[in-house]
Formats: structure tokens, sequence, C-alpha cells
């Protein structure tokens, strides 16, 4: 067994007041001790204003804070600022504020690194060094939060897991930080403000419905043919089309809550009428929405971006077929901060030797 202590944040509320009764304090202090982690963010035991001290030295002996830090920030010339964060191991792991003329999105990450290698994303050429913590997810969106006020003079409008990694495969951390997140007594966003993004994990995808998952959940997608899919996401292969199919439409009826498709357009892949009509026919039968992304290049990339006469064509394709469809215009491309391209190629991380080599 490991002798290391436990991470304060780990613990449910009724954990929280075992330990403040073991430490012989009054049941009160239990409240505040939760509302410092989770409303007020506390990173170290000496912002705990209100705690004796020596309760605060006896929950340093016992336990630890280990929140992320700002290691650098870049700011794009359309206003998108992506952050590198250092976790207390000395991983770096990415998030971005992204400013729309009405919303202001923490796109966030969930997993230092990915395992999904799919062929279009940065990220996946990084190798999945571990799960990000409840807290470390929760301390991406406050600092991001903090850089909304910083910048735009206000706080965020929509949280979105769509940074490095795939959030399903880290289950329980992005489920309890979701209801961190929207929790009265966390950080009070509406759990519609939150969109969790997924490559389609299909038992996943029902245990989302089974534990009554209140966030809108989106599915990367990129091809509505299991042939075309299987090459550029390896994941479709255990999680094929019709699986994912099944696993949506329970997903739908469980929670009555839709599905968002997110689609890369690909030139000369994926973005023919062909596959238009092929998705159509996918979205039809789940009843879901589409984003279409524009592509962002990657370094060894093989694909390219979709002219913006044939992504309109096949936005009002969907359209016409009474798919509802955006193009998602792409954002902070010039500080490799858009989608598809976190692939930590900043200072911290270049120290850290994890930055994705060309």
């Amino acid at each position: 067994m490991s002798n290391s202590p436990m991470d304060i944040r780990d613990l449910s509320l009724d954990e929280i007041k075992d330990l403040v009764q073991e430490l012989g304090e009054k049941p009160y202090r239990a409240r505040q001790l939760w509302e410092w982690l989770w409303m007020k963010s506390a990173h170290s035991w000496d912002d705990m204003s209100d705690l004796p001290k020596a309760f605060r030295s006896h929950l340093a002996e016992r336990s630890v804070l280990r929140p992320l830090l700002l290691a650098e920030e870049q700011r794009s010339d359309d206003g998108t600022v992506k952050c590198a964060f250092r976790t207390h191991d000395g991983h770096i792991v990415e998030g971005v504020l992204i400013p729309t003329p009405k919303r202001l999105t923490a796109c966030i990450s969930s997993q230092i690194g990915c395992s999904l290698s799919c062929s279009f994303c940065a990220t996946g050429k990084l190798k999945r060094l571990r799960n990000l913590s409840a807290g470390e997810i929760v301390d991406q969106v406050v600092l991001l939060n903090g850089m909304a006020r910083k910048y735009y003079a206000q706080g965020l409008t929509n949280i979105v897991y769509m940074g490095m990694g795939e959030p399903l495969l880290n289950y329980a951390n992005t489920m309890r930080s979701a209801e961190r997140i929207s929790a009265e007594d966390g950080l009070g966003m509406s759990p519609r403000r939150i969109t969790v993004s997924t490559a389609g994990i299909a038992k996943m995808i029902r245990k989302l419905a089974d534990d009554g998952a209140r966030f809108n959940l989106a599915l990367s997608l990129h091809a509505a043919n299991d042939a075309k899919r299987d090459r550029i996401m390896p994941i479709n292969e255990q999680n094929t089309l019709a699986e994912l199919k099944d696993a949506l439409r329970y997903y739908t009826r469980t929670t009555r809550k839709d599905i968002t498709f997110e689609y890369i357009l690909l030139r000369g892949f994926n973005d023919s009428l062909n596959d238009a009509q092929e998705l159509v026919r996918y979205a039809s039968d789940v009843h879901a929405k589409v984003n279409l992304i524009e592509y962002n290049p990657i370094d060894d990339g093989e694909f390219g971006r979709t002219d913006a006469r044939d992504a309109e064509a096949f936005q009002q394709y969907l359209d016409r077929k009474g798919i509802v469809a955006r193009i998602r215009r792409s954002r902070g491309r010039d500080i490799d901060a858009a989608c598809g391209q976190l692939a930590n190629k900043n200072k911290p991380a270049l120290k850290e030797g994890e930055r994705v080599m060309k």
C-alpha cells in the first residue's frame, strides 16, 4: 500500500465530516473546509483564513492540496488564450479560453496526453501519462474563469471537455468534476452550459444515461461509415457505428437530451456529397444536430482543410435534409490552440520532455 498522503479533494463531504470528527473539531468545520475547497478554490492551507491554525496544521499532516499552477499563457490574434498548466507531479496539460461575441468558453482537458491516436489530432501523438483528478479538472475552469475576467471583464459562459484526453476513459473524475462545477456548493454553473465530448465508447455512453448525467453530450463522429472512421479513429474498431447508434438511442431515450455530432471536414476524405448523405442518414436515426468543424493542420498531418465553399455546400445540404448543422469556425490557430492542435508545444512542456515531436 502507498504511504503517500491523501488528496483532500478526493474525499466526499461525508468523508470530510469523518475526518473533521477524527481531528476533534466541531462539525461545522467540515462545511467550512468543503467551501474552501470547492466554492472558494483555495490552493493552500494558508488560504483558509477562518479555520484555526492548529486545525490547518493537522489537515496538512493528514492530507495534501494539489492545485494546478499556471505555467504559461499565450494570446492569439483573435483573442483566444491558451494556458499551459503544471500538475503537482510536474506534467503539463493545456486548456483554452475561447471568446466569441456571445460566449466565453473554457475548453478543458481530462487526461495528460491521450491513448486514442486519432489521426487528425495532435494530442493523439502524445502518450497518455495519467488521468487528471476531479480537482485538477475543476482547477482548469477556475483558472480560465480568471482569464475571462482579466481579459473580458466577465466570467465563463460555457465549459467543454474537448481538450486533451478522452473524458469517458476518466469517467469517475469527469462525472465528479462536472458535479462540482455545477453544484451550488461548488462553482455553481448550470449543467446545461457544460458539454462533454467523447470519441465514442458505447458502454460508457450507456453508463452516462444510467447515472443520470445532466450535462450535454457530444460525439466526435468525423465519418458516417465504418471503413473511413476505422482509418482515422482506431477506437471505432471496438465501437462500431451500429453499436454507437444503439448506445446513443438508449442515451436519448433515457435522458431525454439531444446529441451533438462533431464532424471535422477533411478535404477529399469526408466532405463529398456521398459523405453528406451518409451523415444525414446516421444523424437522422439518433435525432442529432451537427457541428461542422474546420480542420486545423497538425505536424505531419495527412489531411487538408475543406474549401470554404465546399464546407458551406455540405452544411446547406444537411439543412435541406432537416439536420440542424452549423460551421464552427476555428479560433486560436496561430498559437496551436484550435480544435485538434493541443500538443504541448509550449516551453514548459519542452522542459518536461512532453512536447510532441515533429
